[in-house]
């Protein structure tokens, strides 16, 4: 169920969608001068560490892996990094979209369970 182009695309959306509110709340958390690297540095680090880290063989990196992880610790670093982006919009007061997005995310992984399985045995 996880190679569904549905659920796919579902994925990449949480993935893209989780990078603005950690920008945001770099932005709110910094002062002066490091409002805007912080904006920009922390969503560009969350995304390299999440492309970075794989679990070797898993198909959405042609099997490949720059840094080769266990999938637990891969379903750890997907897990902080999504709710780094709750967090991040439930600091910023915007509650509804943070449920929005933990449901969504919930949701992913339920559909996501044999992409789960397939983690938890690597």
């Amino acid at each position: 169920m996880s190679t569904n182009p549905i659920n796919l695309a579902l994925r990449f959306l949480l993935e893209v969608l989780a990078l603005a509110p950690i920008g945001y709340w770099g932005w709110s958390h910094a002062g002066g001068a490091l409002c805007l690297p912080l904006a920009i540095g922390l969503p560009a680090l969350a995304a390299a560490v999440w492309g970075t880290f794989r679990v070797p063989g898993y198909a959405s990196a042609s099997g490949k892996a720059l840094v080769s992880v266990p999938g637990l610790l891969r379903l750890a670093l997907e897990l902080g990094l999504f709710a780094w982006a709750v967090l991040g919009l439930t600091d910023a007061g915007l509650i509804t979209l943070a449920d929005i997005l933990a449901v969504a995310v919930d949701v992913h992984y339920v559909i996501s369970y044999d992409r789960i399985a397939w983690f938890l045995e690597q």
